[in-house]
Order: C-alpha cells, then structure tokens, then sequence
C-alpha cells in the first residue's frame, strides 16, 4: 500500500467502522487508488463506460477497431456490450484480492443491465445469467422497477447476487429487500448454498436531492435553502433503521454524491457508499476525521418542511409511499431511466464512430 494511502481518511473509515465505501467507476488506475484506499467493490453503468472509453482511450480505442476486425459480422449493439463485458472483466481482477478475502461478501463490480430492458424481466435475466459468467466477483444491477423486482427474485434464487439499481426511495428500497428475501428463501429451501452471496439496495441519495429541487423550481416552492440537500440522507437514514429492525440480509448502498454530507452523515453505518473518483481525492485531501453519524437523525425541521412542501418526498420518505406501479413513473426514476437510455445510446454512438469514422472528419 502507497504511503499516501496511509492518511486517507476513507482507509480510516474502513478501519475504525462498519461503512464500507466502493469506487463509483470501473475505470482500472482509479479502482487501483480506491482499493489502496479501503474500498470493497465498484460500479458500472453505460455513463461510465462512455467516461471510460474517453478517459483509458490509449488501450481501448485500439481495442474496439481490433474487436471489430475480430467479429467482422458483430452489430454495432454486439460489439457495444462486448466492450462493457470487457471492461468489467478488467475491473473485477483489480477486486478479486478483496472478493476472496471476503469469501464473496465484498470485492464485486456491480454491472447494469441494458437499461432499454427495464419493462421485461425476462430479457434482463438472461442478461443477468450471462453476466454472472464472466467473473465469479460480478454483481449484477436490476432496476427497481416493478419488472425489476421480479427479475430480482429470480435472479436470486439462482445464486446471482444483484444489485438494485434507479432507486431513490424508501419504498423502493423496501421492495427490493423484500423481493431478495424471498429469493434468498427460495434458494435455501432448494438446499442451494447463499453464504457467500451478497445482495445490494442502492438509494441514490443525490439523484433525490435533485428531484427535490427541480420540483422546488417547478412547482415554485418556499422550501428551506438547506433542506433539499438532506431529502436523500433523511431517506437513506430512515431505511437503515428499518433495515435493521427487520434483518434483511441485503446491504444498503449510498449513491450519486453531491457533497460532502452525502460521505460524512452515513458514516458508522453498516453499509456501503458509491464514490467517485474525484470526491474520493476530495475527502482525502479534507483532513476530516470520519465519526460515526449515522444513528443522528436529520435536523427534524428540515425533514417537515420537505414533508409539508412537497408531496414527492413523503412518497419517497414513506414506507408505503409508493407502489411498485408508481416506481418508474417517480420523478427521480423517469428522469434516471431516461439518462441511462440516452448514455446507452451515446455509447453506441460513439463505438459506431470508432468503427466507421466520419469520413468528413480528418481523423488524427
């Protein structure tokens, strides 16, 4: 471990509590920094390879022309998720010290399924099962949709520990953990092993923080200045609370960070945090002593005042605020499944100009 790594006050994290925290990229030289620093796991979705793609573009520009002459006959979607699958294979080696350390309980790479999938559970569990046999540290990201859900359980009770994914709710995170129960039950009744799986429900904390305040604009709200800026954590620390009470076996997971709350009001919970690179290098170079909060509540103002003013976050502060239904349909999971979609098609967009360059552009 780098000397640098010693002072970093995530490591510390890692040492001195039960919060885990994952790199919020598959990209190979920062899961390095991420792991030299305490982290467990690591995330991918089309955004992130897109970012990926430019950010490692010495090794995989090459790499999607030299796949191309490979599969001559491959589509465009083929060689796409060709170099996602590759992609993720080269991040899970980076974890895999940590996955057999942790005899599979931490060190997986979460992969997303297609997002243009997320109404047909079918389709994204054979994904799923093609997923979980690229690496044995793959995890694989469902969406918390009502499809999602049942793709979920399904997938569970194969042995396949997945991830719960556009996800922003109390009531979403409940569902999921309900619906890995009863594939983690399925599973065991069938005298199948679950001891080395590893079920994740992730609250993207900051993409509710978002939606409260697009809402605030939209709907021209007198909100507390502060308050949108805790809607996530009131949520995510409410789950916890409700995780605990009824043992459900999944892990939640802290994601899409905006500011240094969204690191230093979670700690001292047994969960885990998605970072990116850049807040990593952020929080380490803070010189903040990370202290158990998670058990101090909100400020219960702020947690009234998003409750009176605005409608969307009782139904995500709520545990029967939604229904399965209503969860795609919920401002922060339309809005989230539409910027995957989109990445997803950049992605492609952007394999299709490696593989046949605009031919009115002079190419370096």
């Amino acid at each position: 471990m780098v000397l640098a790594a010693l002072d970093s006050p995530l490591l510390r994290m890692t040492q001195e509590t039960p919060t885990q925290y994952w790199n919020d990229s598959c990209a190979t030289a920062e899961l390095e920094y991420a792991v030299e620093r305490g982290a467990t796991g690591a995330t991918s979705n089309p955004t992130i390879v897109l970012e990926v793609l430019k950010k490692e573009a010495a090794f995989w520009v090459p790499r999607v022309r030299a796949l191309a002459e490979e599969l001559p006959s491959a589509t465009e979607l083929d060689l796409t998720w060709a170099i996602v699958e590759e992609m993720a294979v080269r991040g899970t080696a980076v974890l895999r010290p940590v996955f057999d350390e942790r005899r599979g309980k931490a060190g997986r790479l979460s992969l997303q399924l297609n997002p243009a999938n997320h109404r047909n559970p079918e389709r994204m569990l054979e994904q799923a099962v093609r997923f979980q046999e690229l690496a044995p540290n793959i995890q694989v990201k469902f969406p918390c949709t009502a499809a999602g859900l049942t793709g979920m359980e399904e997938a569970t009770a194969r042995g396949i520990s997945i991830n719960s994914t556009v996800s922003f709710t109390v009531p979403q995170a409940i569902a999921s953990a309900e619906a890995v129960e009863r594939g983690l039950r399925r599973r065991e009744a069938a005298g199948e092993d679950v001891s080395t799986m590893s079920p994740i429900v992730t609250i993207m904390i900051g993409r509710l923080d978002d939606w409260m305040k697009v809402v605030v604009e939209r709907d021209s709200v007198a909100l507390h200045p502060d308050a949108a800026n805790w809607a996530g954590i009131a949520a995510f620390k409410r789950a916890y609370g409700i995780f605990k009470k009824r043992g459900y076996r999944s892990r939640l997971l802290a994601a899409a960070y905006r500011h240094r709350l969204h690191w230093t009001e979670l700690v001292g919970g047994d969960v885990s945090m998605t970072m990116p690179h850049a807040w990593q290098v952020r929080f380490n170079a803070s010189g903040i002593v990370p202290e158990p909060r998670m058990d101090m509540p909100v400020e219960p103002a702020l947690v009234e005042d998003l409750y009176e003013r605005i409608p969307d976050f009782r139904r995500a502060y709520e545990p029967d605020g939604l229904a399965p239904e209503e969860f795609e349909g919920f401002g922060a999971s339309a809005r989230t499944l539409r910027s995957f979609t989109k990445s997803y098609h950049d992605l492609q967009g952007a394999i299709r100009d490696l593989v046949l360059p605009d031919p009115d552009v002079r190419q370096a």
